[in-house]
């Protein structure tokens, strides 16, 4: 009859999830066997059993209970009944069978302990250290005191399982009963030590011995099996020599090490290890508080602090051991004073990594990058950084760390939930795959059934293994990124190389750092601190953290007070503004990168003010790249089409070149861009705002009608040499070409009224700056007329062009507007600019004759020759007019002449042998420091000027720009005087042949 249940029985058991359906038929025929009167293969069992993690496992673990109870002439009938009619006890006790086979030997060696799993009150106990300290303690009067307390341990480690398991208990009280467990077997184990070792010395000196915890144990974070990491602590009774009590201490610590950590008939309980106290294994096992001190203040290494983090007394002497921690605590408190401190603690993380074997690598959970390891280093990072001056950061648990850094504003609250779902997803998996064989491991198994086990002890029903492992992945690359974001975060470093006294920004400790840092009006800095940084609001919590650092930043570039004064002025206006202040803390350099441009000069500011949404640019670096012009004229294009009135649409334009001209700016200061770049870049932004309005100014003129020619906008002088600097007009002149269909004179009206409508418009007054469209390189200057057709510019230049005016087309680029005009217009000057058979010896003079008048009579009145950018000896005309002259004699026959661009022109003369290397590089060098500097300057003062500063603190702001230290002033204007004056003697060489 059991045969035939078994048969027919063996399809709804494998559906069940056994693996092995006909031997689980035999074990459910056994259980029934054991008690006829309570069957305890009853449906509820079954169902319960195919809930479990694994079924076969729970089965077996159930059936060897059962017999043992049976064996032992134990209440098996109270057992089976219980079994059948208290649900709870049934979920518990399958729920610990199919999680944990070395639970299920623990039961069928010790299978009373059922009872405990019958305790009505266990899903809603909650037992304190005391609790369990008290359980524990009842073995030191047992017979066999060390192995009953392996039974105790275990029995107690059994009601957590079943809680853990069947009543989902969080990690974090999971972690911290098995600390009280550990801290309660050590104090138990020390009890046992103390009465066997005066029992065999009854005239051994008497001690006062502390255990501290460390690691995990000290944290209340310890796994179900673990290494419990300990310190001893040690002094003599008063009146009593140090020595003996010395020697007794470590003769305790000796003994309840080997009692928690030695193999007995019941097992072990798990490795004391006191590897972390002073100088390591080779230290010795128990010291004196003093001596403890005397290490640290003068020996410990980083990584030690780091360690101490998570001292905590946990048996022997409590006062001993409080005292410990107290003094301790201010020595971790400090540690981040240290002298390279964070490079420290993150070179020591990257040495864990490198030493994980390759093999070990993908399935580490705790070492591994991903694992729980790069959540803690990031926690503990931060907090011995932020908590020197923030007591509220200071805890020793992982989790509740987290919960303080989140909470006052130094990890923002999205990183911190995922952070900590995250690691809590993390520390479940080790808990459950250590449960298994109660045996200490942190890999996760490549087993298909150890996988399917663990993913159904963690909630995976459906598709275990394949559930469980995207979601473990999906944590892991989670945690790996915010690690990366939190652990190597800048502001980690700059905030910690602040004095600790100094970060907490009370109103004295920022006043002396102000001074100490050279602001120049600290009372006045010391009032922006304040607005910043007073009340209790979580913005004020994370100004708090942001200030220390930043007014080093300041400090460190050309106008501190002017930075703080305007970081204010921004964080008022962007301060409620979620991403702001979060991007600030969390965003790579961002912060560095706004304090820097903050404190560089008014131009930045003021585009930045316009809009302070521009800030989000600077937390990606690659958001400083300037937009290419196919990008730039989408944008302003579409832009300009979405309004109807023309100053709306060109205000609309000229707000997204505002935003592209912070972009420049922004990645300028911050180095990212060389001087041709900047002016590529600041010419690629001209020609967009003007292609863009230009579409505007014709529908405006158009009024709907068809447009009676085609325009184009020739691009002249800087402009059309692609070397715009930020201080800038748009020198153009206007070009068009009426429709075949139209009449020359209604043509050029509207072309006129076109051409004089885009500069009206983009003159205007407005939030944004403007832009001046300057024609003057017209032919026949302003009295000509202000567009020509393309037969026009072909007369003139055919009758009336003067050499001057081949010269100036040297930098004449058609950039904007119909792109087959702006061809034809190129085709029409190239013979005049590049003549067939290069100019005549009576050209060049008369260029030598138009350069010397300009030398004499350009310069400004009062202007010194030495320092003026543009008309000073070896200045940017001296050299661009030695090139023009170059491409006038030889660009007919030398293509790569044929260019615009100055510096592109002297590389082609040097590929061909026109100019030698030495000659080009001292003019490259020459004309690059003077385009800097007038950019230098724009940026400083925003408004331009061709000189360099005569005012001390903008001469000195001018240098920073350009790469000098804050007191290379004199060095800076040396180099400059020098190479101005090297650039000179080539000139005299090449342009007036001396």
């Amino acid at each position: 009859m059991a045969e035939a249940r078994r048969i027919s029985g063996a399809g709804r058991l494998a559906r069940a999830g056994f693996a092995n359906p006909q031997r689980a038929g035999r074990m459910l025929d056994r259980l029934d066997e054991l008690d006829v009167r309570s069957p305890m293969a009853s449906d509820q069992v079954v169902t319960s059993l195919s809930e479990s993690a694994d079924p076969d496992l729970a089965l077996t673990g159930l059936l060897g209970m059962a017999e043992a109870l049976d064996q032992n002439r134990h209440d098996l009938a109270a057992f089976a009944r219980t079994l059948d009619v208290d649900p709870d006890f049934r979920r518990r006790l399958i729920s610990v069978l199919g999680a944990s086979e070395a639970l299920g030997r623990h039961l069928g060696v010790h299978p009373r302990h059922w009872y405990d799993l019958a305790d009505p009150a266990l899903a809603s106990s909650h037992p304190t250290p005391d609790d369990v300290a008290a359980c524990l303690a009842t073995a030191v009067d047992a017979d066999n005191p060390v192995d009953a307390l392996r039974v105790e341990y275990r029995r107690l480690l059994l009601r957590l399982a079943a809680r853990d398991l069947a009543e989902g208990l969080l990690v974090d009280e999971v972690a911290a009963v098995l600390a009280d467990l550990a801290g309660g077997a050590l104090e138990t184990a020390l009890h046992i030590a103390r009465n066997d070792y005066f029992k065999a010395h009854p005239g051994a000196a008497e001690c006062r011995l502390a255990v501290v915890a460390m690691g995990k144990c000290g944290g209340r974070e310890l796994n179900y099996v673990s290494d419990v990491d300990v310190l001893f602590v040690a002094e003599p009774l008063d009146g009593e020599p140090e020595a003996p009590a010395l020697k007794t201490a470590t003769q305790l610590a000796s003994a309840a090490m080997r009692i928690c950590s030695a193999h007995t008939a019941e097992g072990t309980l798990w490795p004391v290890d006191a590897a972390l106290r002073p100088e390591g294994k080779s230290g010795p096992l128990v010291r004196t508080l003093d001596s403890h001190l005397a290490y640290y203040q003068r020996w410990a290494k980083t990584w030690e602090f780091q360690a101490l983090l998570k001292a905590r007394p946990i048996a022997g002497d409590a006062e001993l051991g409080r005292a410990y921690a107290e003094k301790t605590d201010e020595l971790v408190w400090s540690a981040a004073d240290r002298e390279g401190f964070v490079d420290d603690v993150q070179a020591m993380r990257r040495r864990v990594v490198d030493h994980i074997p390759a093999a070990d690598m993908d399935r580490q959970l705790k070492l591994g990058p991903g694992g729980l390891r790069d959540v803690e280093f990031a926690v503990q990072l931060l907090q011995l950084v932020h908590g020197r001056s923030d007591e509220s950061v200071r805890s020793g648990t992982t989790l509740i760390a987290l919960e303080q850094l989140t909470s006052h504003g130094y990890v923002g609250r999205t990183d911190g939930a995922m952070l900590a779902d995250a690691y809590r997803f993390l520390r479940s998996m080790e808990h459950r795959i250590q449960l298994y064989r109660l045996r200490r491991t942190h890999s996760v198994p490549d087993d298909d059934d150890d996988l399917r086990r663990l993913g159904r002890s963690l909630g995976f029903t459906k598709n275990p293994i394949t559930d469980l492992t995207a979601a473990w992945k999906k944590h892991a690359l989670e945690v790996r990124r915010l690690h990366e974001k939190l652990f190597y975060r800048p502001l980690l470093a700059a905030v910690a190389r602040i004095p600790g006294g100094e970060v907490r920004l009370t109103p004295e400790a920022a006043k002396q750092r102000l001074t100490a840092l050279g602001y120049a009006d600290p009372a006045s800095a010391l009032r922006h601190i304040e607005a910043l940084s007073e009340g209790v609001s979580r913005r004020s919590s994370i100004q708090r953290t942001l200030l220390p650092a930043m007014l080093g930043w300041f400090a460190e570039s050309p106008d501190a007070d002017a930075g703080l004064l305007a970081f204010r002025t921004i964080s008022d206006a962007l301060g409620s503004t979620p991403w702001y202040l979060r991007q600030l803390r969390d965003e790579g350099a961002s912060a560095e990168r706004l304090a820097h441009l903050l404190a560089s000069g008014r131009y930045a500011v003021d585009l930045l003010q316009r809009a302070p949404e521009a800030t989000a640019m600077l937390a990606d670096e690659r958001e400083l790249t300037p937009r290419n012009l196919e990008s730039l004229l989408s944008e302003m294009s579409a832009a300009g089409k979405r309004k109807d009135e023309p100053q709306d649409a060109v205000a609309a334009i000229r707000g997204a070149r505002r935003r592209e001209l912070f972009r420049v700016a922004a990645a300028d200061l911050s180095g990212l861009l060389e001087v041709e770049e900047v002016g590529e870049a600041l010419t690629t932004i001209s020609v967009a705002t003007l292609t863009a309005a230009l579409e505007v100014a014709r529908r405006t003129v158009a009024k709907g009608e068809p447009e009676p020619t085609r325009m184009a906008i020739v691009a002249m002088g800087r402009f059309g040499g692609h070397e715009l600097s930020y201080g800038s007009d748009a020198d153009v002149m206007f070009v068009h070409d009426p429709l075949p269909d139209a009449s020359e004179k209604a043509a050029t009206d509207f072309a006129t009224q076109v051409a004089t409508e885009l500069r009206r418009l983009l003159a205007l007054p407005g939030a944004d700056p403007a832009v001046a469209v300057d024609a003057d390189l017209r032919p026949e200057g302003r009295q000509g007329p202000l567009v020509r057709t393309l037969a026009s510019y072909a007369t003139y230049y055919a009758r009336w062009s003067a050499v001057w005016e081949a010269q100036a087309l040297l930098r004449a680029d058609p950039l904007c507007g119909d792109p087959e005009l702006c061809e034809a217009f190129r085709a029409l000057i190239d013979p005049l600019r590049y003549p067939a058979d290069g100019i005549n010896e009576r050209d060049v003079m008369e260029i030598q004759r138009i350069k010397a008048r300009v030398d004499a009579e350009r310069l400004p009145r009062g202007a010194d020759p030495a320092t003026h950018t543009k008309l000073g000896r070896g200045g940017l005309a001296d050299i661009e007019w030695t090139v023009q002259l170059l491409q006038m004699r030889e660009a007919h026959q030398v293509e790569g002449l044929r260019t615009t661009r100055t510096l592109g022109a002297l590389r082609a003369a040097v590929d061909v042998g026109l100019v030698e290397p030495p000659d080009a590089d001292i003019l490259s060098r020459a004309w690059e420091m003077a385009t800097r500097i007038r950019n230098a300057i724009m940026l400083v003062r925003a408004r331009p000027s061709d000189s360099l500063p005569r005012d001390p603190r903008d001469l000195a702001a001018v240098a920073q720009i350009c790469g000098y230290n804050a007191d290379e002033t004199s060095r800076f204007t040396d180099d400059y005087l020098r190479r101005t004056r090297q650039a000179r003697n080539v000139v005299d060489r090449l342009f007036w042949g001396d």
